[in-house]
């Protein structure tokens, strides 16, 4: 149950990149990427989708657009639930189902390939820094 790459973006464009470690705010964001917020809506601060299910679809890792990329943790278990990735406590607010957007940018078909398996949205609650290799493991 590990983080095995994290993606960043910019506003607008449409290349992520991918670090080792990544600081995050509680309330914000993740320091440096497009969703970073004074004051993010809820469910707006971090995404995360398993390796796995990323695989499956045969998408590079990044291809999903969610922030953190996961290994053997079934994420929409964490839906409504407080968690931990490293040092930093999160609540899973919501399925990150898979858009229009996503599909322009991949391929047709690619909505119904990852219907409820696209990984979710969730809230920081503590800063801390995320790194690849952090736990993930469940609170509640």
């Amino acid at each position: 149950m590990t983080v095995v790459a994290i993606h960043l973006g910019e506003d607008r464009n449409p290349v992520l990149w991918e670090v080792e470690s990544v600081r995050a705010v509680a309330g914000k964001g993740l320091e440096g990427d497009r969703h970073y917020r004074e004051r993010a809506k809820p469910g707006q601060a971090l995404t995360l989708v398993e390796e796995e299910n990323v695989r499956d679809v045969g998408l590079p890792a990044g291809g999903t657009r969610r922030q953190l990329t996961t290994r053997g943790v079934r994420l929409n278990d964490l839906v409504g639930k407080r968690f931990r990735v490293g040092e930093v406590e999160c609540f899973g607010v919501e399925l990150c189902e898979p858009c229009l957007h996503l599909q322009q940018m991949t391929r047709p078909g690619i909505i119904e390939e990852l219907v409820h398996r696209a990984g979710i949205n969730a809230d920081i609650l503590t800063d801390g820094t995320i790194s690849v290799g952090d736990v993930v493991e469940p609170l509640d």
